[in-house]
């Protein structure tokens, strides 16, 4: 049986390599802890993007690019953005998305990694009251997030932010990556494309999880007792976010990067202390998991320490999928671009178990 085709190779790929064993993440031929804070978000689109696109520019002409197609999506769909207001946020930003063209091209592409960047911002100040602020074209792709959205702001924030967005920017073939190659290899557009992996991207057992860590912890600190009440959740057959995940058996590799840059933010005291709380949550739930699923390894995952960074940079729960889109969107962009390379079609077959109709003779 391969329902969830575990095992199953469906691509040849020099985009990542997730080494579920090992606890190992490399993208393009390095490690991501060489790239994470070492590496701008506009340099790893550039990493992602090469070979895939003719005439790539270098490393600044392209962030300049990513800057100018940021002022493009804005004021292209500028607009619209009181009629997507109401709806959630990340439908909100999803059917923005799709109002842009859907081309082939390197400037279509950038509008894509511009499009969560500007759209989330937007629409949460709309849904405060207030009025959106445009792009800055000449701003750093995080910082530039950061100034749109209004809240809390610094350097050492825009780098926490574009951190992150470099830490999520591809992971092998997980299902919002497989979705958009599925769609790229239909020989749709890259806006088709991405606008598959955004759909797999929202559910719960995918992107759509940090959102749900806050709520964990929030809980944990009404009750006052984090082992009992995760002991409570696991008896009733709930998971616990932020724990766990299909392909590492090991720690996720993320989860220690961003546990990283959130430890260097808590400078400020409300981080701080979140983050001293969050540890305390991490120890308990690992110990209660270790008792009550001995047969199973069960690990801190990216979401856990996503949800403290991205909580700390202002934005709320519920645009968290908004800004891992964010981050993903270059490397769905990548995918997309080499499995039209390879000019095949996925179609994997299925196994008819149901009943048989008699045949007449």
């Amino acid at each position: 049986m391969a329902n969830g085709l575990d095992d199953v190779v469906a691509a040849d790929t020099v985009l990542s390599d997730v080494d579920g064993a090992g606890g190992h993440l490399t993208i393009r031929g390095h490690s991501l802890t060489e790239l994470a804070g070492h590496w701008r978000y506009g340099q790893v689109v550039r990493l992602l993007f090469d070979g895939f696109f003719d005439e790539l520019p270098g490393d600044a002409e392209l962030e300049r690019a990513i800057g100018k197609a940021r002022v493009e999506v804005f004021e292209r769909l500028q607009p619209m953005l009181g009629q997507l207001a109401p709806l959630d946020i990340y439908s909100a930003m999803r059917a923005g998305i799709a109002l842009l063209p859907d081309g082939e091209e390197l400037a279509d592409a950038l509008r894509l990694v511009a499009a969560p960047t500007v759209l989330t911002p937007a629409l949460l100040r709309l849904t405060r009251g207030e009025k959106p602020v445009a792009p800055d074209a000449r701003a750093g792709h995080a910082a530039d997030m950061l100034r749109m959205l209004g809240g809390p702001s610094s350097p050492a924030l825009a780098k926490a932010l574009d951190t992150y967005l470099v830490t999520v920017c591809d992971h092998g073939l997980n299902a919002s990556t497989f979705a958009t190659r599925v769609v790229a290899s239909t020989q749709a557009g890259l806006a088709s494309a991405i606008l598959a992996g955004l759909g797999a991207l929202k559910g719960p057992l995918h992107g759509g999880a940090p959102g749900p860590v806050i709520e964990m912890l929030d809980a944990i600190e009404a009750s006052g007792d984090a082992a009992a009440w995760l002991s409570d959740e696991i008896a009733r057959g709930e998971r616990i976010m932020g724990f766990g995940h299909r392909i590492y058996r090991v720690r996720d590799p993320r989860a220690d990067v961003l546990k990283a840059v959130v430890r260097r933010l808590g400078t400020r005291s409300e981080t701080g202390s979140r983050l001293a709380f969050a540890e305390t949550v991490e120890q308990a739930a690992l110990e209660v998991l270790k008792v009550a699923k001995p047969q199973r390894s069960i690990q801190t995952n990216v979401e856990f320490y996503t949800a403290l960074l991205l909580e700390a940079a202002g934005f709320p729960k519920e645009a968290f999928s908004n800004v891992f889109a964010a981050g993903r969107v270059a490397g769905w962009i990548a995918h997309a671009r080499e499995q039209q390379a390879t000019g095949r079609l996925i179609r994997p077959q299925s196994r008819y178990v149901g009943p048989v109709p008699d045949l007449v003779a």
